[in-house]
């Protein structure tokens, strides 16, 4: 048995900051993870460019049952901190819609620089070493693994949530979290597609997008561009929409938010089929088909008062039940988690259990699209490797 401080099981964007963060500040720390690869969740975001966070970062942002937890450690280790640490090291990054910050070396660039951090904390690497099992005892945690078992005084689990299983994502956390008595709030893909019914299905739109929506669930909205798929709808207003979407419930969109659609149609040619007019603001492909299932195309000056009305009514508010989601293989994060009630949230520390840490998305917080999940491994990550 080997004696250390700290181990941090999990090397991705959480575990690699706690872990990097616990050396700097002289803990002996040794990092785990089952995989060869390091930080493949961080390489294939935003296909392979790491939106590494947001500089509208607040917790308003967040999801979680106590949506008071995450004020703590965002304040502790805010977008401003890890914007200076990406400085640091001489990665530039630009700012592309709604305050989302693109590393411009990549998500390679961001893999590095973590692991550089990681490197000046002398801290122990143990990739591709599977985990065999995790006992406390009279001195600490004993941590199994295949090629050896280690005996440290704080125990971090950064393993990340059910999102991705391709890439290496299991439940290990919650496993760890249940048998150390710690109760979880349901998991479900977040930050996910949406899949309609066969009957609700338009597979002749798969790969129409409209770049200005707003889709509204239970009095949240969003205004971003959404995609047809030939399973449902995706894109980032619905991806955002569905860490709020509930079984059963409809989704409301609003196809046309800037436009009066009876001042448009004042000034247009009453000649012009109504797909020709309005293809200034929609794709054309796409009112073929929902004019189609409606009033049918036909010239603007054939069509009643009564049915243009019902066409921009329909347009402001098309209205979508989806029957669920495409799951954890295309989730981007995994709602749900340890109960953020059982922790600390000034040290995420486990409150019954002194020394145990949970951090990143095996926790109960879900941030939206855009950076904001990314921000909360850092700063949880940072508060934990301050702690430990």
């Amino acid at each position: 048995m080997i004696k250390t401080d700290v181990v941090v099981i999990g090397a991705g964007a959480a575990g690699l900051m706690c872990a990097a963060t616990a050396g700097q500040r002289g803990r002996g720390v040794v990092l785990i993870d089952h995989s060869e690869k390091l930080a493949e969740k961080i390489r294939i975001s935003g296909g392979g460019r790491c939106n590494f966070t947001n500089i509208n970062v607040r917790p308003e942002c967040y999801i979680s049952n106590n949506p008071h937890f995450v004020k703590s450690a965002l304040k502790q280790y805010t977008q401003h901190d890890f914007i200076a640490l990406v400085e640091k090291y001489g990665l530039s990054y630009h700012e592309k819609t709604l305050g989302q910050l693109f590393c411009d070396q990549n998500s390679q660039g961001i893999i590095d620089l973590l692991k550089a951090e990681v490197d000046l904390g002398q801290v122990q690497w143990r990739m591709g070493t599977a985990l065999l099992g995790v006992e406390q005892s009279a001195e600490g945690f004993v941590v199994t693994t295949a090629a050896e078992t280690w005996l440290c005084d704080s125990l971090v689990v950064a393993s990340g949530g059910l999102s991705i299983p391709q890439i290496g994502a299991t439940a290990l956390g919650y496993e760890l979290a249940k048998q150390f008595g710690l109760s979880l709030v349901p998991l479900a893909p977040a930050l996910v597609p949406l899949t309609f019914q066969v009957e609700d299905l338009w597979p002749e739109l798969a790969g129409v997008a409209i770049d200005n929506a707003v889709v509204s669930c239970d009095g949240v909205s969003f205004r971003e561009a959404i995609l047809m798929t030939h399973k449902g709808v995706s894109g980032p207003a619905i991806l955002q929409i569905s860490s709020f979407w509930q079984a059963g419930r409809a989704l409301h969109i609003d196809l046309i938010p800037d436009v009066n659609l009876s001042e448009f149609l004042a000034s247009a040619n009453r000649d012009a089929l109504l797909t020709t007019v309005l293809s200034e603001i929609l794709p054309k492909r796409f009112l073929q088909v929902y004019l189609d299932k409606h009033c049918g195309v036909k010239p603007l000056k054939q069509y009643s008062s009564k049915e243009l009305q019902e066409i921009e009514l329909g347009l402001h508010d098309w209205q979508v039940k989806p029957s669920g989601t495409v799951g954890y293989k295309k989730a981007e994060v995994t709602k749900g988690g340890v109960d953020t009630d059982q922790l600390l949230s000034k040290t995420m520390m486990v409150r019954q259990v002194p020394g145990l840490y949970f951090i990143g998305e095996v926790v109960d917080v879900t941030g939206w699209l855009g950076g904001y999940n990314f921000q909360w491994a850092w700063s949880s990550g940072y508060v934990a490797g301050l702690n430990v």
